[in-house]
């Protein structure tokens, strides 16, 4: 009899988490197309497909709802390019770091500068006034968090001898500009190449 009650509340419980994830996942999406003060919850619970009290059961307000959203969207990202990471650390020890980090430059392209990285980056300065923190509060989760990942990886590389001593958080900086800077005057640039030739001039200046 204990199984089944356990049985029942891991499915309740799972069932609540899923139907959270599904409401921060639809005000993200409505928050994104229409901005904040454009949206209401009845829109956010349509999209979401559930009845505008469940929202409330899960979230007390629209304040909390956008904050929610755009922190667990910065939190998705973050874990993309965590995951991408974590094949460079496993990169095999003595080989040239050359696939291994093109690899991963390209991942972090992908992750960091995705469409819905670029949303949760422009609804969380959207409202300054009403959430002066979120800004820094979704760099600090996701493009913080990734360089201080690299720089773990990259100061193992050079205790491996595969790159030259350096300070690591420096040396991820430069990489991840190298990746990013490009996008500033060409948005549409292709990600392949631009990964390329970022790890080019990375290794140039951080090759052993």
């Amino acid at each position: 009899m204990g199984s089944e009650v356990s049985t029942g509340a891991g499915r309740t419980g799972r069932g609540r988490i899923e139907r959270r994830q599904a409401i921060l996942d639809a005000a993200f999406t409505v928050f994104a197309r229409r901005g904040y003060a454009q949206t209401c919850v009845q829109e956010i619970a349509q999209e979401a497909g559930v009845a505008k009290p469940t929202v409330y059961n899960h979230l007390n307000d629209k304040e909390s709802l956008f904050r929610e959203a755009v922190e667990a969207v910065a939190d998705r990202i973050a874990a993309r390019g965590l995951t991408v990471l974590d094949e460079l650390r496993l990169a095999p020890a003595g080989a040239d770091p050359r696939p291994a980090l093109t690899t991963a430059a390209r991942g972090l392209l992908s992750a960091l500068t995705c469409e819905e990285a670029s949303a949760a980056r422009q609804l969380a300065a959207s409202e300054p006034a009403r959430f002066p923190d979120l800004a820094a509060g979704v760099r600090e989760r996701t493009a913080l968090r990734v360089r201080a990942a690299l720089a773990d990886r990259l100061a193992r590389l050079t205790l491996a001898g595969r790159l030259r001593a350096c300070d690591p958080d420096q040396a991820a900086e430069h990489l991840l500009s190298l990746l990013t800077g490009p996008l500033d005057y060409r948005p549409d640039a292709d990600p392949e190449p631009l990964a390329e030739a970022a790890v080019e001039v990375f290794l140039r200046a951080y090759g052993a």
